[in-house]
């Protein structure tokens, strides 16, 4: 008997028991959206390294802003000072035009009173007799010379006073504008520290831990470059006191000879500081050691607290040397020497921006202020790796 069901076309049958490649999909698409959701909590975070790095930035940034800050802030210092002498020149040159003016109407009171202004025909027709009109004559040109003389000086102190009033004013405006570059100075510093301490605030006591670390491991680095350098140097100095023994031991011998050895000598000490300098490092040593442990802060040229140029300036001021203020200037105020012939005293110059310097202490090492948070220290000058060096100035 035939059936009375209606045969189904192929592939129309329930999915997933006649269609196999769809289903192999929606299982593949099942697991995808499975892995999706168990990775999807991915911690994006920085790592430690990152973090320091950042920190480090932003501090080094803070430091090439405090640079402008004091930049600012001293010449701030110097406009007002202008600007108030200047106030005061225009109000000494005011009261002298207001003496000149007034003498000029007392003379110009007296014409009116002695006639003076009348035309010489009818002061002579006035005149009791031809001698009293001579006499008068003769006291009108004293009086005219004096009235001449008082206008030359009206007129030369009303130019002056307007000239000084000009410059003043000048002064003034140039005075606002180095206000508003002191605001955004420091409204840069703050911001750069306010980012470091928001980093170093969401890092937990591990990573912390950690962190401390990483630095220590950085610090012993540097101390191990500091002491090669400091080997180097002791062998140069041993190699120079035995060629100046040498030398001295031939100098006898001929003249030529010792007029050679003494041209080897003297390429071999050329960065050898003379006794002077060595006097005023050791002055400048002694102060800098004394403010070890003193907070940085930014700005700050002691005695509480300083920045890294302001310890530096006061640091050389204590032995009678005046330098800037901002380590872009101080770099320039001395002579470049060499790493190798670095000398306590030197100063030591870092990053190619120049926001940072130190004083050498010898063996490598140097004292600085480091950054904000940190205190007044002795540190190896490869405390950040040896490119960060940038240049060795010896002030003096």
């Amino acid at each position: 008997m035939a059936s009375h069901r209606k045969s189904r076309p192929p592939g129309t049958r329930v999915a997933g028991i006649r269609t196999p490649a769809l289903a192999t999909a929606a299982l593949t698409s099942v697991a995808l959206l499975s892995q999706s959701a168990q990775a999807a909590p991915v911690d994006d975070r920085p790592s430690l390294e990152e973090v320091e790095q950042k920190v480090d930035d932003l501090y080094r940034q803070a430091e090439s802003a405090t640079d402008k800050y004091n930049a600012a802030k001293e010449k701030t210092g110097k406009q007002r000072k202008r600007v108030d002498t200047l106030l005061d020149d225009v109000a000494q040159r005011t009261q002298k035009l207001n003496e000149a003016r007034e003498e000029l109407g007392s003379f110009a009171a007296a014409q009116y009173r002695t006639g003076a202004s009348a035309p010489d025909t009818a002061t002579f027709l006035l005149a009791d007799s031809p001698q009293d009109y001579f006499d008068q004559t003769q006291l009108m040109g004293r009086l005219t010379n004096r009235q001449k003389g008082a206008v030359d000086d009206y007129t030369v102190e009303q130019s002056a006073t307007m000239e000084k009033r000009k410059e003043a004013t000048e002064s003034l405006q140039s005075f606002t504008e180095s206000q508003g570059d002191l605001k955004t100075a420091k409204a840069t510093v703050q911001k750069k520290l306010a980012g470091a301490r928001a980093l170093l605030s969401q890092l937990t006591a591990e990573e912390k831990a950690r962190l401390a670390a990483i630095e220590e491991k950085k610090k012993q680095e540097a101390e191990r470059k500091a002491a090669e350098l400091a080997e180097q140097q002791a062998a140069a100095e041993q190699k120079a006191r035995e060629e100046a023994a040498q030398q001295q031991d031939s100098g006898s011998s001929t003249g030529s000879t010792s007029s050679g050895s003494s041209s080897t000598s003297g390429s071999a000490s050329d960065s050898a500081p003379d006794a002077s300098y060595a006097t005023k490092a050791e002055k400048a040593l002694a102060f800098a050691r004394a403010q070890i442990g003193k907070p940085y802060v930014w700005g700050a040229t002691g005695p509480g607290s300083y920045d890294c140029s302001g310890l530096t300036q006061a640091a050389w001021k204590a032995a009678g040397v005046s330098l800037p203020r901002t380590t872009y200037d101080q770099v320039n105020a001395g002579t470049t020497v060499a790493l190798s012939a670095a000398q306590p005293g030197d100063l030591v110059f870092f990053y190619d921006d120049i926001s940072h310097v130190g004083v050498y202490i010898g063996n490598g090492m140097m004292i600085h202020a480091p950054k904000p948070g940190a205190y007044v220290r002795e540190e190896s000058i490869y405390y950040d790796g040896e490119s960060s060096i940038y240049r060795v100035v010896r002030p003096a």
